[in-house]
């Protein structure tokens, strides 16, 4: 049986359409004292400016605003009439004026840590209803970011597509002043920023306006019933919905997501698709050995649900060498003709559209390594101003605008591979020459917040690239004949993935403990880690990828059944 919406919440059927009628009347409480707060302390109207319009009735203004009952009131009581005016006891329509709307979103920072759980969550609930509304009022959309993953990145779009993906972002600890600094510093400046948190971040951030904090106030026997509400100086208690309907809806079983039918996935190549990571982005290329075609599949945000990958399909005069996705290019190297073709999906480099094609040989690219290159994950790309960087017989070269190229520096020990990632020309400079991996090292990988090498049979040792100086690197375990692919981190904990031979099972390895990554375990081709964020992709069976967390071993996306 449907249930309406009683009166009171008819102006927020929009937003409410999103939740069952249920949820909404139980919310009902919530949401309007939420914006009563924001109403007191963030007004949509200005006090002075450009008449908007009148909103209310009020006992002080000029006779032109007086309504025609007072003017009635005059003709026929003049005594009456003058004795109000005397006493300022006329009632006048009050003006409201068009404050200066900004022009920039407005974005929502939450914590979803466990001190946001439960009670606090539904708070976030019902004030992501209410800032939507203001949104809407303002002509704008809603951002919603995640304390602590990576900045920019956000959910967006309407409720029914945003709150899935909210309701599944759930962090392993509480956010820090440090994850709001760098949330805030990856803002656009018209951008109106909302932070929902807990009483214990707010009070470290005392400054800032917009802090919506929440926490429990009283309990049952079953449960917490109400929680305590803080904005700028306001407080409000209020009561929280039936435990029932409460618990429902943080399984996210009262929300109507709308979805429409997903699209068709697109085709795949049969056979190996070789997948790796060549750029800071969360961007995902394949290729299969020796083709033509590059896919390119951008990986949804850590805050969204696991999903279907559905890369894109771009073809090309040659095989694929090296490519990477830099800000919205897609930089592509091709072998043409004997020659090393660089090709721009999108904005021309400098001004020039097509390059000079630079023949292999004098690359020092014979033709059985240019064979084996094909047969390998494409190489990376770098873009140094105008000129295209790519590692290639053991060394970086500069292919300049003007169809030059210039050779930069060797790779190192490793040759044209590093393992753990790809041999960005800074990381090598960065790490080796500074001392930070010892020069004698010959088994080692890097990422761009840690290096870690072998010291020993059944040993690596682990350096944060931020870690004070003194501080004696991190000992990890590692039997010898097992294989190191990667390293990577999330908050304070550095792990080491790892393959041992055989079954090829993939691990993630730190000092005290390790986790067995079996989705990504017994491929033929070792997985492959992000060298910045913390991702990695494997293809465990030709043809199906699987991109997950190498710390916590979570499924991102898939080319097959997501579950």
């Amino acid at each position: 049986m449907s249930v309406a919406l009683p009166p009171g919440l008819a102006g927020w059927a929009e937003q409410l359409g999103a939740l069952s009628p249920q949820l909404g009347i139980a919310l009902g409480p919530l949401v309007r004292r939420i914006e009563a707060l924001v109403a007191d302390r963030e007004p949509q109207t200005a006090p002075e400016g450009e008449l908007d319009g009148f909103g209310g009735l009020t006992r002080a203004g000029s006779p032109e605003r007086l309504p025609a009952s007072e003017w009635l009131l005059a003709q026929e009581f003049p005594d009456e009439f003058v004795r109000r005016a005397a006493d300022r006891e006329l009632l006048q329509f009050a003006p409201e004026f068009r404050a200066t709307r900004p022009r920039g979103r407005v974005v929502v920072l939450v914590d979803a840590g466990p001190a946001q759980a439960g009670a606090a969550r539904l708070v976030q609930l019902a004030a992501l209803v209410v800032l939507h509304r203001r949104a809407a009022a303002r002509g704008t959309d809603l951002a919603v970011g995640v304390l602590g993953d990576p900045p920019g990145e956000y959910l967006d779009g309407d409720l029914p597509r945003l709150l899935p993906g909210w309701l599944r972002a759930r962090r392993h600890r509480d956010a820090e002043v440090a994850d709001v600094q760098e949330a805030e510093a990856a803002l656009d400046a018209p951008d109106e920023a909302w932070l929902l948190t807990s009483p214990a971040l707010a009070e470290q951030l005392p400054t800032r306006r917009r802090v919506l904090a929440a926490a429990p106030s009283r309990w049952a026997a079953d449960g917490v019933t109400h929680v305590r509400l803080a904005l700028s100086g306001g407080t409000a208690e209020l009561p929280l919905p039936e435990r029932r309907i409460a618990v429902r809806a943080l399984r996210g079983e009262e929300f109507r997501t709308g979805r429409r039918p997903p699209a068709p996935l697109p085709e795949l190549p049969a056979g190996r698709l070789m997948p790796t990571f060549t750029g800071p982005a969360a961007v995902l290329l394949a290729r299969p050995p020796g083709s033509d075609k590059l896919l390119v599949s951008k990986l949804p945000t850590a805050a969204h649900p696991r999903q279907l990958l559905r890369p894109t399909k771009h073809g090309f005069p040659g095989p694929v060498v090296a490519a990477a996705r830099i800000g919205r290019r897609l930089i592509v190297l091709t072998a043409e003709k004997g020659c090393l073709t660089t090709r721009v999906v999108g904005r021309p480099l400098g001004g020039v559209g097509l390059r000079r094609p630079v023949p292999f040989a004098e690359l020092g690219v014979d033709r059985e390594l240019l064979a084996d290159l094909l047969e390998r994950p494409v190489l990376p790309v770098e873009l140094d101003v105008n000129d295209v960087l790519v590692p290639l017989a053991g060394r970086w070269w500069a292919l300049t605008p003007n169809g030059g190229f210039k050779a930069l520096g060797e790779l190192g020990p490793r040759g044209s591979t590093l393992l753990g990632g790809p041999p960005f020309r800074w990381a090598w400079e960065g790490y080796v020459r500074s001392g930070f991996l010892p020069p004698d090292a010959d088994e080692y990988v890097m990422s761009r917040a840690a290096v870690a090498w072998r010291a020993g049979a059944d040993h690596w040792c682990v350096r944060l690239r931020e870690a004070p100086p003194g501080t004696p690197p991190q000992v990890i375990p590692v039997p010898q004949g097992v294989e190191v692919v990667g390293v990577a981190g999330e908050g304070q904990l550095s792990v080491l993935v790892t393959v041992e031979p055989g079954e090829r099972v993939v691990r993630s390895v730190w000092s005290s403990g390790s986790r067995t990554l079996d989705r990504f375990s017994g491929g033929a081709l070792a997985p492959f880690v992000h060298w910045e964020q913390p991702l990695i992709v494997a293809e465990p069976q030709p043809g199906r990828l699987v991109v997950g967390n190498p710390v916590t071993g979570w499924i991102r996306a898939t080319t097959g059944d997501p579950r």
